[in-house]
C-alpha cells in the first residue's frame, strides 16, 4: 500500500519569499528595515530617496561602519546577522533589528544592489535579483553603505497588485522616516521623492527641536513638556495643551526604551490624564518616551517589533498617566496670548498633584519658583476665605500654610488680573471656580457626603419627563453632594436642603440646569458618571462672568485655584489662566 506525501520541504526561493512576506509588506517597510540597519551601523547621516512612492526605486545611503567584502556577500544570505550569537541575546535586545531576514527577504522580491566600504576608497558592490546572487565586485565609494531596491515585487505579481497608488505609498514612507527621525534625533536625515527634497532634518538636541523641524516652530512651542519618574520608570516627551486639542491634526508617537511602538494602552493612559480638561471625544497629540529596565519589557512579540509586552503593564500605564497629569498641572499648559512664551526651568514647577499632600502643596506654593506665586504680599487662606465665604472650595485652613497672593484686579467683572516680573496673568473667574468646585465635588462623590443647608421652606421644581428621569438616575449622587430632595407627585420635586459651595450659589438654578444638561445621558455607573455629574454641577454652581467680586473673594478664589491639580484648565477644556508676556505687549505697541 502506498501513500502520497502531503508535506514537503519548500525550495529556498519559496521560503525566502514567504520570509519576505513577514518583513516586506510595502515600500515603507523596506525603508524602515534599511534605515534601521543604517542606524545600527552607527550612521550619523541617513539619506533616503524614493521614486513613485518607492514602487520603482528605494535608495538608502549612510555614513555608518560599512561592510567588508565577505560580510557584504554573506549579508544577503538567510539568517545572516551581526547582532545575535545565541538565544540569550534575544533578551533585552537594544538594536533595531536582528533577524538577518531583511536583506535576503528584500532581495528575493526585487532587484537589490549594495555598495559598501569600511573606509574611503575601495569598496564592494553586491547585486541580487529575485533572490539570486548575480555578482560581487569592486566599487569606489566613501565609508558607509548604500542599498538600492528597484522594481519591488516584480517577480511576485500577486503581491505587486496589492500595492497602493504612488501617493499613498509615499505617505507611508514619509511617516516611517518621520518616526525614525523622532526616535534618533542625533542623526541627520534627508528624504527625496521623485527627485524633490521633502525633508531635510539636521541633528537635533531635543525632541522639541525635532518637532519644530518637522511640523513648525509654532506647534513645537505650544506643546507641554513631560518629564516624570515613577520608581524605575521614566516618562518624558511633549503633549498638547488642553485648550489646543481638536484645533489641528492629532499626532501620536510612543517609544519604549528608544524603540518606536504602537501601544494603545500607553496612548489611552496618556489620554486619561486629560480627564476633566477636554470635551469627551477629543483626542490630544502625545509624543512620549518611556524608559524602564530592559528586563521589564519584551520587544520580541511582534514580527516588526512594533508592539511590546510589559512585565507590569498596569504600573507602566499608571506612570504614564501620572506623568502627563503632572505636566498638565504646570503653568506651561496654560494658554498664552500671541503664542506661547517659554518661562524657563524655574517656572515650570507643577502647581499641584494628587500625589502631594495638602501641606507639601502649600509649602511649595510659598517658594519663589512656584509658577503663580511670585508677588510680595502674603495672606493666610483662613483670613481670605472666611472674609469671602469662598472657603468651601479650598482645603481646610488648619491644613494650609500661608501663601503668596499678588494684588488682584477684576476686569469687566469677569477676569482677575495680576502683574508679575515677566508679564501679566489673567484668570477667568468662572472657569477658575468651576475647576475648584469640580475637584471638591469629585472628592465628595468618591469619599463621602457634603454638608447641606436646610431650607426654611421647601423649594418646588416642576420637571420635564427627561429631566425627571435624569434626577432618578442621579438621585444618590445628588444627595451625596448635599441636595436633599424627594418626589412630590408626578414630575415634581420638593427640595428640602441644598449645598452651599459659596454665598452666591443659586441652588434652584443650579439644580434645574444640571438636570436639563443630564437629560438623555446614558453613562451608567462608575467614574465617568461621577465626573459628568461633578463637572455639570460645578459649571452651574460657579460664579458667573459679570459677577462682581470683593478683594477678599478674589484672594480666596486665587488660593483655592492654586490647590487644585489642574489649575490651568476648566472642565470643558477651556483655559482658566492666560499669560501675556511683556515681550508680546511691547511688540504690539511697536517697542520691539
Amino acid at each position: 500500500m502506498t501513500t502520497s506525501r502531503r508535506i514537503a520541504v519548500l525550495p529556498s526561493a519559496v521560503a525566502d519569499q514567504i520570509a519576505a512576506g513577514e518583513v516586506v509588506e510595502r515600500p515603507a517597510s523596506v525603508v524602515k528595515e534599511l534605515v534601521e540597519n543604517a542606524l545600527d551601523a552607527g550612521a550619523t547621516t541617513v539619506d533616503v530617496a524614493v521614486a513613485e512612492g518607492g514602487r520603482a526605486v528605494i535608495r538608502v545611503s549612510d555614513d555608518g561602519s560599512g561592510m567588508s567584502r565577505d560580510d557584504a556577500a554573506i549579508s544577503v544570505e538567510r539568517h545572516a546577522t551581526s547582532k545575535i550569537r545565541s538565544a540569550s541575546d534575544l533578551v533585552g535586545v537594544a538594536s533595531f533589528g536582528f533577524r538577518g531576514e531583511a536583506l535576503p527577504a528584500i532581495g528575493s522580491v526585487s532587484r537589490l544592489e549594495i555598495e559598501t566600504a569600511l573606509d574611503d576608497g575601495a569598496g564592494t558592490r553586491v547585486r541580487v535579483a529575485g533572490g539570486a546572487l548575480l555578482d560581487v565586485g569592486d566599487v569606489a565609494r566613501r565609508r558607509g553603505t548604500t542599498v538600492t531596491v528597484e522594481a519591488l515585487f516584480y517577480n511576485t505579481p500577486a503581491r505587486q497588485k496589492f500595492l497602493r497608488g504612488a501617493r499613498s505609498e509615499w505617505r507611508a514612507v514619509s511617516d516611517v522616516l518621520t518616526t525614525m527621525a523622532l526616535v534618533r534625533r542625533d542623526v541627520r536625515f534627508t528624504l527625496q521623492h521623485d527627485g524633490r527634497e521633502a525633508l531635510a532634518l539636521p541633528a537635533a538636541a531635543a525632541l522639541r527641536d525635532r518637532v519644530a523641524a518637522l511640523w513648525g516652530a509654532p506647534l513645537a512651542e505650544s506643546l507641554v513638556a513631560v518629564d516624570d519618574v515613577s520608581g524605575p520608570i521614566r516618562v518624558s516627551g511633549l503633549v498638547e495643551r488642553p485648550a489646543d486639542v481638536g484645533t489641528a491634526s492629532r499626532r501620536v508617537f510612543v517609544t519604549v526604551n528608544g524603540r518606536a511602538v504602537r501601544d494603545t494602552g500607553i496612548v489611552r493612559a496618556a489620554e486619561a490624564a486629560y480627564r476633566s480638561t477636554i470635551t469627551a471625544g477629543l483626542r490630544p497629540t502625545v509624543l512620549l518616551e518611556v524608559e524602564l529596565p530592559a528586563g521589564d519589557v519584551d520587544v520580541n512579540v511582534h514580527p516588526a517589533k512594533a508592539e511590546v509586552r510589559f512585565r507590569d503593564r498596569w504600573g507602566t500605564e499608571r506612570a504614564v498617566e501620572r506623568a502627563v497629569r503632572r505636566a498638565l498641572g504646570t503653568e506651561e499648559s496654560a494658554a498664552a496670548f500671541g503664542g506661547f512664551v517659554r518661562m524657563g526651568a524655574g517656572l515650570a514647577t507643577p502647581l499641584a498633584g494628587r500625589e502631594l499632600d495638602v501641606a507639601s502643596l502649600r509649602a511649595d506654593a510659598t517658594t519663589a519658583e512656584s509658577p503663580l506665586f511670585d508677588a510680595a504680599r502674603v495672606e493666610s487662606l483662613s483670613a481670605a476665605a472666611s472674609a469671602a465665604g469662598l472657603d468651601q472650595g479650598a482645603p481646610a485652613a488648619a491644613d494650609v500654610e500661608p501663601v503668596v497672593v499678588p494684588p488682584l484686579v477684576q476686569l469687566r467683572r469677569t477676569w482677575l488680573m495680576f502683574e508679575r516680573e515677566d508679564g501679566v496673568v489673567l484668570i477667568d473667574q468662572h472657569s477658575a471656580q468651576e475647576r475648584v468646585l469640580y475637584e471638591k465635588f469629585m472628592g465628595t462623590l468618591e469619599r463621602g457626603e457634603a454638608a447641606s443647608q436646610q431650607l426654611l421652606f421647601p423649594m418646588t421644581l416642576h420637571l420635564a419627563p427627561a429631566e425627571a428621569e435624569a434626577f432618578e438616575s442621579n438621585r444618590d449622587l445628588l444627595a451625596r453632594l448635599g441636595f436633599e430632595v424627594e418626589g412630590f407627585g408626578g414630575h415634581t420635586l420638593a427640595v428640602h436642603a441644598v449645598p452651599m459651595p459659596h454665598p452666591r450659589f443659586d441652588a434652584e438654578r443650579c439644580l434645574r440646569d444640571t438636570l436639563a444638561s443630564l437629560a438623555g445621558d446614558r453613562l451608567g455607573s462608575g467614574l465617568a458618571r461621577h465626573e459628568r455629574l461633578a463637572a455639570t454641577v460645578a459649571c452651574k454652581a460657579a460664579v458667573k462672568a459679570g459677577d462682581p467680586l470683593a478683594p477678599a473673594e478674589m484672594r480666596a478664589l486665587f488660593i483655592a485655584l492654586a490647590g487644585t491639580t489642574l489649575p490651568a484648565h476648566d472642565v470643558h477644556g477651556r483655559s482658566t489662566i492666560v499669560f501675556l508676556g511683556w515681550d508680546e505687549i511691547e511688540r504690539r505697541f511697536g517697542r520691539r
